[in-house]
């Protein structure tokens, strides 16, 4: 009997002793999951608690440089920041530094909880810990891999779109960007391609010419439906002599057709490559228009303006009255709100119960909109979204390397330059028989006044396609077409203070 009452004493003894030694083994682990998920939010912590002083301090400092080396360059040098976003070797450099600094981070969170596990876990408690580890490096490695991938994406899309050297492939002179020129000019283009039209339609045409002192900016519009118009020098204007007529029959052509018909006719634009036809005899063109030169271009293609309007999160307009656009049977009704891409489309497409003209200005009212709106860091924010929709919607003979001079440029157009417009349409002039030299005096009276005086006389593209200022035999001006826009305005107008705000 004694003995049976002193096994059963021991056997107690050993159930609580294990009891205890569970419980131990138990707080012991959640200690070292608490170190470690210590270790993941700041460097060193385990180290520290574990008595390795000199690595847990190292680590730690090393967290801190870079909190406060990410601190100050975010505060200081946030321009620099946003023109190094525009460089491909700069991205390239980010996604790998990014990537170490993902691989060494994930080896703090492993290495800190095996120097703090406790010794002598059960299988369940072992499993549980390294589970609990994953996920801590899990949730490291997510924010990681997706900074890595968007930065490849847009890195992906700037290349594709800006290409590296000018016109000719020859390098850039980055050091003076705009070539000793105070502004540069940049034709826009929208281009009206649709599923069941064949080629591209420039509908939109405004060549924006930008003090590159002071951002003050403005855009000079001609109608889709000018005609009359001589092409530059060389073989365009050997075939069309007396003026574009474009199906050659004598019936004068459009200047929206003047960017589809080089592209059909190589001849016109001899050593220039596919796609660049277009844009190459356009410019030349619309150089001679106006007697401005024409730097670069940019085209956006209507069908992907929807997508990037919905990548930057709409865009916020005031609609002074109801728009309807009769391809949906819909109604844009007025007020002030943020338009979606579709919607955004739609107001600056539409030309029901208005005109040609009137859609002119409302697209005009977009850009300002836009280019107040997408600030830099909305952009960078946005930049996977946005990349993938300008990748399939742009296109521009701007290169990579003035990019940086770009944004800095387009900094200052946003912080308070002053955007003015000029619009060439009835009743100003007749698109049917423009007045070529009022075109020009005007376009350069309002050059003149928009910031610094530009220096040297303006002039086309120097390459053998597009050199010299195309004439044209001067027309009447005047004979405003129905339903065109209320007198005529023979001065820019700030959009400030004619678009709705």
């Amino acid at each position: 009997m004694a003995s049976r009452l002193a096994g059963g004493r021991a056997q107690r003894d050993d159930d609580t002793l294990a009891r205890d030694g569970g419980g131990a083994a138990a707080r012991g682990l959640q200690r070292a999951l608490g170190l470690t998920l210590a270790s993941a939010l700041v460097w060193g912590v385990a180290h520290l608690r574990a008595g390795r002083r000199v690595v847990g301090s190292i680590l730690l400092g090393a967290f801190g440089l870079l909190i406060i080396a990410g601190a100050v360059t975010a505060a200081v040098f946030r321009p620099d920041l946003i023109r190094l976003a525009v460089q491909p070797t700069w991205l390239s450099a980010f996604a790998v530094g990014i990537l170490a600094l993902g691989l060494v981070w994930v080896t703090v969170v492993i290495r800190s909880y095996q120097i703090v596990r406790p010794d002598g876990l059960s299988t369940g408690a072992q499993t549980a810990g390294a589970v609990t580890v994953a996920l801590l490096c899990f949730a490291v490695a997510v924010p990681v891999t997706w900074a890595a991938h968007s930065t490849y994406v847009y890195k992906d899309a700037l290349t594709s779109i800006f290409r590296t050297g000018d016109s000719n492939g020859r390098p850039v002179n980055t050091a003076d960007p705009w070539n000793g020129q105070s502004r540069v000019n940049v034709l826009l283009l929208g281009g009206d391609a649709a599923p069941n039209r064949v080629g591209v339609r420039t509908d939109s045409m405004t060549l924006a010419s930008v003090d590159t002192k002071t951002g003050d900016t403005v855009l000079l519009g001609l109608p889709r439906n000018l005609e009359s118009f001589q092409l530059p020098p060389g073989p365009a204007r050997d075939r069309f002599p007396y003026g574009f007529t474009g199906d050659g029959a004598g019936t004068p052509g459009l200047l929206n057709e003047v960017y589809q018909y080089a592209e059909e006719h190589p001849d016109l634009v001899p050593g220039v490559t596919k796609n660049n036809r277009g844009p190459e005899l356009l410019k030349a063109t619309i150089a001679g228009i106006l007697h401005q030169r024409v730097d670069y271009y940019i085209l956006v293609d209507m069908r992907g303006f929807a997508d990037i309007v919905d990548a930057i999160g709409g865009v916020k307009m005031t609609i002074p009255e109801d728009i309807l656009y009769s391809r949906e049977n819909r109604v844009l009704k007025a007020g002030t709100r943020t338009l979606s891409g579709k919607e955004a489309l739609w107001y600056g497409r539409s030309r029901t119960n208005s005109d040609d003209y009137t859609r002119m200005g409302r697209q005009k009212c977009i850009m300002r909109a836009i280019a107040k709106q997408a600030d830099p860091q909305t952009v960078l924010t946005k930049f996977d979204r946005l990349a993938a929709a300008t990748k399939r919607a742009i296109s521009t003979d701007i290169p990579q390397e003035l990019l940086p001079a770009f944004v800095s440029l387009s900094s200052k157009v946003k912080s308070g330059a002053q955007i003015n417009s000029l619009q060439f349409v009835p009743p100003l002039i007749s698109t049917g028989n423009p007045d070529f030299g009022l075109i020009r005096k005007l376009s350069a009276q309002a050059v003149e006044s928009s910031g610094t005086k530009p220096s040297g006389t303006p002039t086309a593209p120097t390459s053998p396609t597009t050199s010299g200022s195309p004439s044209a035999t001067p027309g009447k001006s005047g004979d405003p077409s129905p339903g065109s826009t209320k007198g005529p305005q023979s001065k820019p107008v700030s959009l400030d203070a004619t678009c709705p705000s």
